[in-house]
């Protein structure tokens, strides 16, 4: 992640200009697209090709659906064991070990089994006490509505994120009711998505109306459609998490807005813990503070 600080200002985050994806691939064949696409973005190469195949009318093979709950068991030790840690000034945990080396043995689920959870130094205990004691209850959070199968498709903000997917756990409920929709619910949520990543537990790709398919990905719900005419590639269409986090007014406007003068130093983790999928620039604000 990129950095530019200022002393003044409200702060900003910013994505470089997006790839222009659509023109890479239209005129190209069917084949060509399905086998570039995943490697243009590799760091959610299991739900790339598994979204392209289904939405250029490929076979799609069990190995594609098995390979995203172990994309997702990745990304998530990587980030949790090693992204948010050097934050936090703490040693990267053993993520070479597995997921079984960071979780406990039962899940916590209710707040008095969370706080006795933090006290351990064993796996992710440690990085969830420190996190939790950087943010007050209400700072960094941000509450916009659900992701559905009627706005996925679009850009807009949504609660499009691992959050969103583990939303119903009984941990994610108290914790939202307690701090609200902040650092700690969104690492909590990854802690709950990378236990069932670990058991191959990842929802189902689905169809779409007009063509357009969702797949899961680490970051949340993949959208992508595509026309083919002639073993053509004629129009290509797609729609990230990230695009629904940096929609004005969405979760990282939101995140950043909450977050109080004095902790704008705390930015940079923010942004690593709500994992955009591309190089964000900070700018305003006080992060020096």
């Amino acid at each position: 992640m990129s950095v530019t600080a200022f002393d003044t200002g409200d702060l900003r985050a910013t994505l470089p200009p997006a790839l222009p994806v659509a023109k890479l691939v239209i005129g190209k064949p069917v084949e060509e697209v399905a086998a570039l696409v995943p490697r243009v973005f590799n760091l959610c190469r299991s739900a790339q090709e598994l979204a392209v195949n289904m939405a250029l009318g490929l076979p799609v093979s069990a190995d594609m659906t098995a390979h995203l709950a172990q994309d997702f068991a990745r990304d998530h030790l990587v980030r949790l064991g090693i992204i948010l840690p050097r934050h936090l000034g703490l040693d990267p945990l053993p993520i070479a070990q597995g997921a079984d080396a960071l979780l406990p043995e039962r899940l916590p689920e209710t707040s008095e089994e969370f706080d006795a959870f933090l006290q351990s130094d064993k796996g992710l205990g440690t990085v969830l006490r420190r996190l939790k004691g950087l943010f007050d209850p209400g700072e960094a959070t941000a509450q916009v509505g659900a992701v559905s199968d009627q706005n996925v498709t679009q850009a807009g903000a949504c609660e499009n994120s691992v959050a969103a997917r583990q939303s119903r756990h009984p941990l994610m409920q108290a914790l939202e009711a307690s701090q609200g929709r902040g650092p700690l619910w969104r690492t909590v949520a990854r802690v709950l998505d990378l236990a069932a990543s670990a058991r191959g537990d990842v929802p189902a790709p689905k169809r779409l109306a007009d063509g357009w398919v969702v797949v899961p990905a680490s970051r949340g719900a993949y959208a992508m459609r595509a026309r083919v005419e002639a073993g053509v590639v004629t129009q290509f269409e797609r729609v990230t998490p990230t695009d629904h986090m940096m929609a004005p007014g969405g979760i990282m406007a939101q995140s950043l807005a909450s977050l109080p003068e004095t902790k704008h130093a705390l930015a940079p983790l923010v942004v690593d813990v709500l994992d955009p999928c591309s190089p964000v620039s900070l700018s305003g604000g006080r992060m020096h503070a």
